[in-house]
């Protein structure tokens, strides 16, 4: 069950690297604009706004990969706020959220509890 744990933990992880390229890089190029809904001038805009976000997301990614590493705390720790910050984001942004960064959160979340 602990690969089963590491390989979800894993998942998640490159979920937030990819958001974090999605973000930070191409924010304002189609594939970035396609993924989040935005004009062109919109994310000409908001582009710092996006480079703050996947700066967040690179954090999570981090602590993640982590916590594969160092331990099942800092493992609990990052996905709960993965879980978290996906509800927050299903709330204030897309319902979409929450199938693509909080289930995938709570999935890994319950294979580390039941492997440990």
């Amino acid at each position: 069950m602990m690969i089963v744990a590491d390989v979800l933990v894993g998942l998640v992880a490159l979920i937030h690297v990819y958001i974090l390229v999605l973000e930070m890089v191409l924010w304002t190029k189609p594939q970035g604009r396609k993924a989040f809904g935005l004009t062109p001038e919109f994310a000409e805009q908001t582009k710092v706004l996006g480079l703050n976000q996947g700066l967040y997301n690179g954090f999570l990614a981090a602590g993640l990969i982590w916590g594969l590493v160092d331990g099942v705390a800092p493992t609990v720790f990052f996905l709960v706020c993965v879980a978290i910050a996906g509800v927050v984001g299903a709330i204030t942004a897309s319902r979409r959220i929450l199938y693509v960064q909080t289930v995938p959160a709570v999935l890994a979340l319950l294979a580390v509890i039941i492997a440990n």
